[in-house]
C-alpha cells in the first residue's frame, strides 16, 4: 500500500516538473511585448469597395489628430480600446476593432454604415439615410443611390422614404430603373426612371400607427404599384413606344392613366392663342370706343364755339360828341 502511494507521489512530482519546465521555456522564449514598438499599422475596411465613405488614409489622419496613432510607439502605451472608441465617433463607421500582435503590429478592422438613399430636400437639407433609418452627413462620397427630392422633412424621410427605398433596393430591376423619388406638396410620390422619358405617379404612401405596421403597409403598397408598372412596361410601352407618354399615373386601383407627350404643351399653346385673341379684340373694342368718344367731344366743342344770334337784343346808342366851347373875346 505504501509502495503505491510512493509511486503516485513520484509521478505527481515528475508531472509538476515537466509543467514547470514547459512554462519556463515558453516564458524565456516569449518576446517582451511591452518593450517592443509598433512597426506596422494595418487598416482593413471590409466594405470599402461598395461604400467608400472612408479611406485608410483618413483613418490614419484621424488617429494622428487625436494623438492615438500607434506607429513607432511602445506597444505597452498603445490603448486599443481608446482607438476603437475614437473611430466609432465617425458618423460613417459602424463597427471598429483594434488589437495588437506579438511581432509589433497593430490591426484595425472597420465596417461602414450602409447608405440607402440621399435626401436633397426643397428646404435645403442634404444628407444620407442608412439602413437603420439614421441620418448620415453629406460628404464627397458619390454612388448610384436613389435621390429623394421635394418636400421631404426629416420625419417623412426616416418614416416613409427610408422603407420605400429599401423596397426598391431589394428588387434588382427597380434598383437599376428608379433614380429619383420626388415628393409633392401634398406628399404624393413621383418616381423618375433611368430608362424612358416619363414620370410615374404612385400617389400618397399609406400611414401606420407603429413603425412595423407602417413598413408592412408601404411594402404591400409598393409591391402592388410596381407590379402594375412592370406589366405595363412589358406589354404596353413596347407597342406604344417608350417615349410616347410623359406622365404615367397608377395612383388609382385597376387603371393606368397616361398623358401623351406634347398634350399639355398643345393645350397651353391653344390657351395662349385664345388669350392673345381675346386681348386683341379687347384692344380693338377699346380703340373703337375711344374714337367714338373723341368724335362726340369734337362735335360738342364745335357747337359750343359758335355764338347764336339773340333777336331780342337791342343795340346800344352811340353817344354824341359834346359841343366845343366858344372862345372868349
Amino acid at each position: 500500500m505504501n509502495f503505491k502511494w510512493k509511486k503516485l507521489l513520484i509521478a505527481l512530482i515528475d508531472l509538476t516538473l515537466v509543467i514547470y519546465l514547459a512554462v519556463a521555456v515558453t516564458a524565456f522564449n516569449k518576446p517582451d511585448v511591452g518593450s517592443q514598438t509598433c512597426t506596422k499599422l494595418i487598416i482593413n475596411i471590409e466594405d470599402e469597395a461598395t461604400n467608400g465613405f472612408i479611406k485608410p488614409d483618413e483613418i490614419s489622419e484621424r488617429l494622428m489628430a487625436a494623438k492615438l496613432h500607434p506607429l513607432n510607439k511602445p506597444m505597452r502605451y498603445i490603448d486599443a480600446r481608446k482607438i476603437e472608441e475614437k473611430l466609432k465617433q465617425s458618423p460613417f463607421v459602424k463597427t471598429a476593432e483594434c488589437y495588437k500582435t506579438q511581432n509589433g503590429h497593430v490591426y484595425i478592422t472597420l465596417t461602414q454604415r450602409m447608405p440607402i438613399v440621399r435626401i436633397k430636400s426643397a428646404n435645403g437639407d442634404d444628407y444620407y439615410l442608412d439602413d437603420n433609418d439614421c441620418v448620415m452627413p453629406n460628404s464627397k462620397y458619390t454612388s448610384d443611390l436613389i435621390i429623394a427630392t421635394g418636400n421631404v422633412s426629416r420625419h417623412f424621410a426616416a418614416n416613409y422614404i427610408s422603407p420605400m427605398s429599401k423596397v426598391i433596393m431589394s428588387n434588382n430591376f427597380w434598383e437599376n430603373q428608379i433614380e429619383q423619388i420626388n415628393v409633392l406638396p401634398d406628399l404624393s410620390i413621383e418616381l423618375v426612371p433611368r430608362v424612358g422619358d416619363h414620370i410615374i405617379m404612385i400617389g400618397q404612401l399609406p400611414e401606420g400607427k407603429s413603425k412595423k405596421e407602417r413598413t408592412k403597409l408601404i411594402e404591400n403598397f409598393l409591391a402592388n404599384k410596381l407590379d402594375r408598372i412592370e406589366k405595363f412596361y412589358r406589354y404596353g410601352l413596347p407597342k406604344a413606344g417608350w417615349n410616347k407618354y410623359e406622365y404615367i399615373n397608377v395612383e388609382y386601383d385597376n387603371q393606368i392613366i397616361c398623358t401623351r407627350r406634347g398634350t399639355e404643351q398643345e393645350a397651353q399653346k391653344a390657351k395662349e392663342a385664345k388669350e392673345a385673341q381675346e386681348k386683341q379684340e379687347a384692344q380693338e373694342n377699346n380703340a373703337a370706343q375711344g374714337n367714338n368718344t373723341a368724335q362726340g367731344n369734337n362735335t360738342a366743342q364745335t357747337a359750343a364755339g359758335t355764338p347764336k344770334a339773340n333777336p331780342k337784343a337791342t343795340p346800344k346808342a352811340t353817344p354824341k360828341a359834346a359841343p366845343k366851347a366858344a372862345p372868349m373875346r
